[in-house]
């Protein structure tokens, strides 16, 4: 009888005296904080915050269990640690410059009956230091193999390094991992190997660490590397489509590390070779149709030589439309259409004289007979005529 409630009662006695955090009711005096992660050099803020104070302070103490602030009194002569906010409902306190020293769990406590606590864990990140290429001594020859190591100390938790050759990854060993003396922050070291080309010479690997403390921020050590490879070599003609009687240079363009230092000229069927010299040009002052022929270049290192082929064909001399001849052409157009204005201002200017002159002999003639000069001549034409009027006028 009465079971079901008798043992709803039961378990809401057990749930309220329950021991720890087992409490379901809300208990306004128990204190509550945040864990902070914080880069060491940085600054990190511990917050303790109570509902219901019961008349008393709260106080921070340090993993040491020193205290190090009791409301707005400072207990620890450390001047890194300062306060931020002192009411009774809550204190905050800051930690600047932050070692690694000063990892560990904070407590704030309220001394009521009995005496509440909270902690605060604080995490210090070590910051890498900048990774140290070694392995690379000299120049490399094409496809030898090169194996270069990087290493970074003092992440905390241990860092991650890759690799990169310009923008192009490449694949290292994994990160090795050794933890340093302080017993707290750890070396990293990884390795890479690959084969070299003439690409590669140039080129820098890149070894970059990646760690949380870095937000985001390149760190990064790079390794230019030198390889050195056999000459090649392409002959280029100047000017490119050469006429007979022009001048002709023959331009033997080598490339290779080192550069190559020697060039020799040969033409097939020809014995002796043409030239051999440090100059890279083969000069002909003045073409004619002899010269045509299969041309040879051979350029020369240490490394080795290469040999690269022209054949020349000697056109005639006749001229070849080119953009001289456009502009030539445009410049006789633009003269030809100032030539054509100046005619036609010429013909108007003719008939306006032309015609200003007879008119003028007109009216002279009309007044000469009266008229001691040409002036008065036209002057007595006018009237006459006007007077001419009146005595047709006057006859009738």
């Amino acid at each position: 009888m009465g079971g079901p409630a008798t043992s709803l009662l039961l378990l809401l006695f057990a749930c309220r005296w329950a021991p720890g955090g087992a409490n379901l009711s809300q208990d306004d005096s128990q204190p509550w904080t945040s864990d902070e992660t914080v880069v060491a050099g940085g600054t990190v803020v511990l917050k303790c915050q109570v509902k219901d104070h019961e008349d008393s302070s709260l106080q921070w103490s340090n993993p040491a269990q020193q205290t190090l602030y009791f409301g707005e009194k400072r207990a620890l002569r450390d001047n890194r640690i300062q306060l931020v906010t002192s009411t009774p409902h809550e204190l905050s306190i800051s930690i600047s410059n932050v070692a690694l020293a000063d990892e560990g769990e904070y407590t704030c406590s309220i001394f009521t009956m009995p005496v509440r606590t909270a902690k605060s864990l604080v995490t210090v990140l070590g910051i890498p230091q900048k990774p140290i290429i070694t392995g690379y001594k000299s120049s490399l020859r094409e496809k030898d193999t090169a194996t270069l190591n990087c290493q970074s100390s003092g992440s905390k938790p241990a860092a991650r390094l890759t690799w990169r050759k310009g923008d192009q990854e490449l694949h290292g060993e994994p990160t090795r991992i050794q933890e340093d003396p302080n017993g707290k922050t750890f070396t990293v070291s990884s390795s890479v190997t690959f084969q070299v080309t003439r690409e590669d010479d140039g080129a820098n690997i890149v070894c970059s660490v990646n760690h949380e403390s870095l937000k985001g921020a390149d760190r990064s050590t790079s390794q230019r590397i030198e390889v050195l490879y056999t000459p090649t070599a392409m002959i280029r003609p100047d000017p490119p489509h050469p006429r007979e009687g022009q001048k002709l240079l023959l331009h033997c363009e080598g490339r290779g590390n080192p550069v190559p230092q020697q060039y020799l000229w040969e033409k097939e069927g020809s014995v002796p070779p043409l030239k051999m010299t440090q100059e890279s040009a083969l000069i002909f002052p003045f073409l004619n149709k002899s010269d045509s022929g299969t041309y040879g270049c051979t350029a020369t290192s240490n490394m080795g030589s290469y040999k690269a082929y022209y054949t020349l064909n000697v056109n005639d001399p006749s001229p070849v439309p080119s953009s001289s001849s456009t502009y030539h052409a445009i410049i006789g157009g633009i003269v030809a259409f100032i030539v054509f204005l100046l005619l036609i201002m010429l013909i108007f200017l003719g008939h306006y004289l032309i015609r200003h002159k007879g008119t003028y002999l007109t009216h002279e003639a009309k007044g000469s007979d009266d008229a001691p000069d040409a002036d008065t001549a036209i002057i007595n034409a006018e009237g006459g005529q006007s007077g001419g009027d009146d005595k047709k006028e006057y006859f009738i």
